[in-house]
């Protein structure tokens, strides 16, 4: 998993309340368990018209935020079924940051697990980067992950919470079996023993 620490990035306002995991990847793409070529289909019933051409009026399909890196969401959002594939289309599409004021439980943990970082702020200082992010490419915003800061385009500094088992996973790039990995040693260790005491398995 790559690793996150500092991002400074184009952000795509989303102003949408409870923006599920039907609409970030609808359920006829979930036949995959690649985390790759997902991208393409991200919010597909929002991005496409039926002739399967792209909306100009989606957000992600204006110039100003084709190369988002940052979405500034609406309340609840990621709630629905728990569907992991919904954080990797946003990391294949490029997104490695969401911003909002809460999150589904589910779609939070698993965004940990894909290197994405969500961050909860309060409702009127996501309010103030959806502003800003209205401005498109004009408007960068920094996201710290070490130091725990969103700095918004005008140098206004954001604090956000967060579990400090989950910041140092995606500081060192560690997802569930990179952490088992990690206790290489001892599970082989385990392993010699276990042979040892009962050759009979």
């Amino acid at each position: 998993m790559e690793k996150f620490s500092t991002l400074v990035g184009i952000a795509a306002p989303m102003p949408l309340v409870n923006i599920d995991t039907d609409m970030i990847i609808p359920k006829q793409f979930l036949k995959t368990v690649k985390r790759t070529g997902l991208g393409i289909s991200l919010f597909h019933e929002m991005r496409y018209d039926d002739a399967g051409h792209e909306n100009p009026d989606f957000v992600l399909n204006q110039p100003a935020w084709k190369s988002a890196e940052i979405l500034i969401a609406g309340d609840n959002f990621g709630c629905g079924s728990s569907r992991e594939h919904a954080p990797w289309a946003l990391l294949d599409f490029g997104i490695r940051c969401v911003i909002s004021t809460s999150f589904a439980d589910i779609f939070y943990n698993n965004c940990f697990k894909n290197g994405i970082l969500p961050v909860t702020l309060p409702a009127n200082h996501v309010a103030a980067l959806m502003n800003h992010a209205e401005n498109g490419a004009n408007a960068r915003i920094a996201v710290d992950l070490e130091n725990q800061t969103v700095v918004s385009p005008d140098g206004e500094e954001l604090s956000f919470e967060i579990d400090p088992f989950k910041k140092r996973c995606l500081l060192e790039g560690l997802d569930d079996i990179a952490l088992t990995l990690e206790k290489e040693a001892m599970i082989t260790e385990f392993e010699s023993r276990h042979r040892l005491s009962m050759p009979w398995l």
